[in-house]
């Protein structure tokens, strides 16, 4: 019960923090691992956990996504769910200890994404000299790459799909939020069918997680417009970093 309630706070600051600003599986893969759950299997219960939400904001954002556009629809779900089942299965093929010792490098790394990555955007929107997409190929393989990553990780994935599609040549923010929900949802639906077949997930915490994460998505949503995104990116960016800093000292 302690554990459910532990789990469920977790999750709950998790799902507001992903409505105001982002990162809130910086919270999720740190709470399972303290309850005793090993850490592949953290990670795949705390994605099967944040699946609801990765859903509402695909379906919220469904009218961006109308009309043409490079890629296409059809041709980002492919690649989503290719690059999404390549990366759940390299994560069910890391073992718990090989493991432990990448995911300091992993929360680093996104952490550090997550504080530089708008600024990225921002600047590559803003600089921008065309409308179209770059080239097909390039734009296959910069979704599958991130898709990859989403599946075997997922820590700022968001922001990382951002970054991947202005590189791209996209400058429409609203459409590129909907092909970022859109792809998170894809890639998170397949690896998490993955990750259940396995038998890596423990079920009880998901749903816990999952409760607490719509929970606090909706109480975030509410405060999002009385809270500054700075200073809740500020809260994620301590909290990646002490989270990498515990995960170091006890891998190495």
């Amino acid at each position: 019960m302690l554990d459910g309630a532990l789990l469920g706070g977790a999750a709950a600051l998790a799902g507001a923090l992903n409505a105001v600003a982002g990162g809130g599986s910086f919270l999720t893969l740190p709470a399972l691992a303290m309850v005793g759950v090993p850490l592949v299997s953290a990670n795949a219960t705390g994605t099967a956990a944040l699946l609801p939400g990765y859903l509402a904001g695909a379906w919220a954002l469904r009218k961006e996504l109308s009309g043409p556009m490079s890629p296409s629809l059809l041709r980002l779900g492919v690649l989503s769910v290719l690059g999404g089942a390549a990366g759940a299965a390299l994560l069910l093929s890391t073992s718990n200890h090989a493991f432990a010792r990448i995911v300091p490098w992993l929360l680093l790394a996104a952490t550090l994404l997550f504080a530089i990555g708008p600024g990225l955007v921002r600047r590559r929107l803003a600089t921008a000299d065309s409308h179209k997409p770059r080239g097909r190929w390039l734009a296959d393989l910069g979704i599958v790459a991130v898709a990859v990553y989403g599946g075997y990780f997922n820590g700022g994935l968001g922001i990382l799909l951002l970054a991947v599609l202005g590189a791209l040549g996209h400058t429409d923010m609203g459409r590129m939020n909907g092909i970022k929900n859109f792809v998170s949802a894809i890639l998170t639906l397949i690896a998490v069918a993955i990750y259940a077949a396995s038998g890596a997930i423990v079920w009880t915490y998901a749903l816990w997680m999952a409760l607490g994460a719509t929970v606090g998505g909706y109480a975030g949503g509410m405060l999002a417009r009385r809270l500054k995104p700075e200073v809740v990116r500020g809260f994620v960016v301590l909290t990646g970093l002490a989270m990498t800093a515990a995960f170091l000292l006890k891998a190495y």
